[in-house]
C-alpha cells in the first residue's frame, strides 16, 4: 500500500485518462520557455461570519523552486506574518489553515518578510543564475536561466499582495507583477474546469500531499502538478501581468558594480531613454511604474542592498 501511494503522489498510477487539448498525452516533455518555475501560495486572513472583509492580510508567505528539466523542488521558501489591521485569527482561520495564533505573533511583519523573501531570491538567483522576464517566446540559448512565478489563480499575487502592499504603501518588488495563472492553464491545457487544486491532482492521478491550505503544502502540491503538466507537454507561458509591457530584470540589478553605460542602454533600449531622472518625467509613466523605477534607481546606487530597497515605501 505504502508504495502504491507513493507511485501515485508521483503521477504514476492515473485515476481518469484525461486528453490535453494538444493530443501530448503520454509524450515527452516539452522544451520549456523558463528553466524555472517559483511556486506561490499565500495564506491569508479570514473569516466565516457573514461579514465582508475587505482587508486579508498574508499570514503565511510561502515559495518553491521547481526545475523544469528535473521536477526537482531545489530550494524553498517559507515566512509566518504577523497581520496588522487584524492581529488576532479567527477561530475559522486557525482551523483551515493550521496556523496558530502564537506562530503569527512570532512572525514578522510584510515589509520584513518580504525583504526576506528578496534575500532569498538573490541567492537563488546569484547560484543559478536566474533572472526573471515577461514576453519570452522563445526558450534561453544563453547560459542565462530563466524563471517564472506560478500561482494557482490570480489571487494571490493580483490580488492578496497587490492591495495589501498598497494599503499598507509598500515597494512590491518588480517581479512579482508577472506570473502564470496554473488554475488557467491547466483548464486551458486539459480542456476541464478543475475542481479546485486537490480535485486537479486527482484528475491526473496524483494524491495531495500534507494538509490543505497549508501554504507550503500547497505550493509543493501546485509544483508536483505543473511538473505533471510540463511531463505531458504543457508549455508554461505567463498569462497575467501588471506591467503594462515585457519587463526584463536586468542582472546589473544585482550588482551595483557594473559600469553606468550599462544602465544607459537597457534604459533606452526598454523606455526611450537614458536616465531614470527623463524617465520619471515622461507624461504616460504610472504609478506603479515610477514605484518599479524608484525601486531600480535605489538598487543601482552602490551604497544601497536589495533589502535596503525594501524597507523603503512609496507615498
Amino acid at each position: 500500500m505504502a508504495t502504491k501511494r507513493l507511485a501515485r503522489q508521483l503521477g504514476l498510477i492515473r485515476r481518469k485518462s484525461i486528453a490535453p487539448a494538444n493530443g501530448n498525452l503520454g509524450r515527452s516533455k516539452s522544451k520549456q520557455l523558463f528553466d524555472y518555475l517559483i511556486v506561490i501560495d499565500f495564506e491569508s486572513t479570514c473569516w466565516n461570519d457573514g461579514k465582508r472583509h475587505h482587508s486579508q492580510e498574508i499570514i503565511e508567505f510561502p515559495a518553491v523552486l521547481l526545475n523544469t528539466s528535473t521536477g526537482q523542488i531545489e530550494s524553498e521558501f517559507q515566512a509566518y506574518v504577523q497581520p496588522q489591521e487584524h492581529p488576532i485569527l479567527s477561530e475559522f482561520c486557525m482551523e483551515l489553515t493550521g496556523i496558530k495564533q502564537a506562530q503569527v505573533d512570532e512572525g514578522v511583519p510584510l515589509k520584513i518578510c518580504l525583504s526576506q523573501f528578496c534575500k532569498w531570491i538573490h541567492k537563488i538567483q546569484q547560484q543559478k543564475n536566474i533572472i526573471f522576464a515577461t514576453g519570452v517566446s522563445e526558450p534561453s540559448t544563453s547560459e542565462v536561466k530563466l524563471c517564472a512565478f506560478v500561482t494557482w489563480s490570480d489571487w494571490d499575487l493580483g490580488v492578496c499582495l497587490e492591495y495589501e502592499c498598497k494599503r499598507k504603501q509598500l515597494l512590491k518588488p518588480v517581479f512579482l507583477n508577472s506570473w502564470i495563472d496554473l488554475r488557467a492553464t491547466y483548464k486551458l491545457f486539459y480542456r476541464r474546469k478543475p475542481k479546485g487544486l486537490s480535485g486537479a491532482l486527482q484528475e491526473v492521478g496524483i494524491e495531495f500531499s500534507g494538509r490543505e491550505h497549508s501554504g507550503l503544502d500547497d505550493s509543493r502540491n501546485t509544483a508536483l502538478l505543473a511538473w505533471k503538466m510540463i511531463r505531458d507537454g504543457c508549455v508554461m507561458k505567463i498569462t497575467r501581468s501588471l506591467n503594462k509591457g515585457p519587463f526584463l530584470l536586468p542582472s546589473w540589478t544585482w550588482n551595483s558594480d557594473l559600469a553606468s553605460g550599462d544602465q544607459h542602454a537597457f534604459l533606452q533600449q526598454e523606455f526611450g531613454c537614458g536616465t531614470y531622472r527623463t524617465l520619471l518625467r515622461k507624461p504616460n509613466i504610472s504609478k506603479q511604474e515610477k514605484g518599479n523605477i524608484l525601486w531600480l534607481t535605489m538598487l543601482s546606487k552602490p551604497q544601497k542592498n536589495y533589502s535596503d530597497c525594501m524597507l523603503n515605501t512609496v507615498s
